[in-house]
C-alpha cells in the first residue's frame, strides 16, 4: 500500500476495513480477524453484528494516538471476514435460546429434543473455535500480530490456543464484569461465561489470568479463582474501596501489572467498563471501570516493558438508534492496536 495516497487527516471511509486502513494483510504488521458469534448468551443478543458496527464507527477516529504515535504506520490489516459464521450463528442461536428457555421454565435437561438442540449448539461452536484457530494460525505463522474483534466472549479460545502453540508461556490480562469460569454453563461447553475455565483447561501456556473489574461471579466461580494459583482477581469492589481510602489508580495498575508475566494477551469484554460507556452489552452490570481508567491500565502495562502478544475486544452490542457501543468497541480497538504495535518491536522489511 502506498500510504501517500491515504491520507489520515481526511474524511473518513467506511471501506469495509477498520478504521478504513487499506493495508494488506500481509503487508500488515498486526492483523484483525472477525469472529461475528453470539450462539450462547444468556442475556442481550446481537454482539454477532459488532464487526460490521466498529468497522463503520472506526471510520469517525482522528489517528494521532498521543500514547502510541504513529504506530499505525506500521500496518493494521482487517482480514477478510466469514459471514458464514454469522449465518451459522443465526440459526444455532434459535435452538440456543430455546434450551436456556427451557431450563430458565424449570424444564428438564435431559429432554431428548433439548439434548439434541444442545449437541448441535456444541458441535456448531466447537466448529466455530476451529475457524477461528485456523484463521489466526495461519497469520501467526507468517509473523503477524493477531487482534479478535467479536462476537461473545466464547470466540477467543481458537486465538488463545493458537498463541498457546506459539508461545511457552504468558498471561491474560482480562478486564470483564464477569469471571467467566463457569464448566460448560446452561450446558454449552463453549458458553460466553465459560471461555476462562476452557482457556485454563486447555491452553496451559496461560501461566496467570489476571481479572480485574470484576463484579457479578458465582460462589463456584469464586472458589475456583481462590484455590488457582493460576489466577489472581482485582475485584471491582476492591479497587473501588482502595480509591475511596485514598490508593491512586496508578498504584493500583501498577499492582495488577506486576502479578502479570512478560508476555501478555489482553481480554477485553466491554461490560467491564461503566454503563454509560456500553449501554446495551450483553450482560450489563453496575459499576465498572471508567475508559480512562481502562486506557491507562493499558498504558502502565506497556511502559513496564511487557509485550502485548495478542487480544481481543468482545460483546460490543450494537443498537442502530444507540450508537455508542460501537463508538466504544471501535476506540477500544484503537488503543489496543496501538498499544499492542508499541510493544512490540518494528519489523524490518
Amino acid at each position: 500500500m502506498d500510504l501517500k495516497a491515504f491520507d489520515p487527516d481526511g474524511v473518513g471511509v467506511d471501506t469495509g476495513t477498520y478504521f478504513g486502513f487499506p493495508f494488506e494483510p500481509e503487508e500488515a504488521e498486526l492483523v484483525l480477524i472477525s469472529a461475528p458469534w453470539d450462539v450462547t448468551v444468556s442475556y442481550g443478543a446481537g454482539a454477532a453484528y459488532a464487526p460490521d458496527a466498529i468497522i463503520e464507527a472506526s471510520t469517525q477516529l482522528d489517528f494521532h494516538d498521543p500514547l502510541a504515535p504513529g504506530q499505525w504506520r506500521r500496518g493494521i490489516a482487517t482480514a477478510d471476514v466469514d459471514y458464514a459464521l454469522q449465518e451459522q450463528s443465526q440459526r444455532l442461536r434459535a435452538d440456543a435460546a430455546r434450551i436456556i428457555e427451557h431450563l430458565e421454565e424449570g424444564g428438564d435437561p435431559s429432554d431428548e429434543s433439548v439434548v439434541r438442540k444442545l449437541r448441535r449448539v456444541n458441535e456448531g461452536c466447537a466448529a466455530m473455535n476451529a475457524n477461528i484457530r485456523r484463521q489466526a494460525r495461519r497469520w501467526l505463522e507468517a509473523g503477524k500480530l493477531v487482534g479478535l474483534v467479536g462476537g461473545d466472549h466464547s470466540t477467543p479460545y481458537g486465538l488463545l490456543r493458537a498463541l498457546g502453540e506459539r508461545h511457552e508461556a504468558f498471561g491474560i490480562l482480562h478486564i470483564d464484569a464477569h469471571r467467566d469460569l463457569r464448566e460448560a454453563y446452561e450446558g454449552f461447553e463453549y458458553s460466553h461465561a465459560s471461555v476462562m475455565y476452557n482457556v485454563l483447561r486447555d491452553v496451559p501456556q496461560v501461566t496467570r489470568l489476571v481479572q480485574v473489574a470484576v463484579r457479578d461471579f458465582s460462589e463456584r466461580e469464586a472458589q475456583l479463582a481462590e484455590r488457582s494459583e493460576r489466577v489472581v482477581s482485582f475485584e471491582d469492589g476492591a479497587l473501588a474501596a482502595a480509591g475511596f481510602e485514598g490508593v491512586s489508580w496508578g498504584e493500583q495498575c501498577r499492582r495488577i501489572v506486576e502479578a502479570l508475566p512478560q508476555l501478555v494477551y489482553v481480554s477485553f469484554d466491554i461490560d467491564g467498563l461503566s454503563f454509560d460507556n456500553c449501554p446495551d452489552t450483553g450482560t450489563p452490570v453496575n459499576g465498572g471501570l471508567s475508559f480512562n481508567q481502562a486506557i491507562y491500565l493499558l498504558d502502565v502495562l506497556v511502559r513496564s516493558g511487557r509485550r502485548i502478544v495478542g487480544f481481543d475486544v468482545v460483546e460490543v452490542v450494537p443498537r442502530t438508534e444507540v450508537r455508542i457501543n460501537a463508538i466504544t468497541g471501535a476506540r477500544v480497538l484503537w488503543k489496543l492496536c496501538g498499544q499492542t504495535l508499541k510493544s512490540n518491536p518494528a519489523v524490518e522489511r
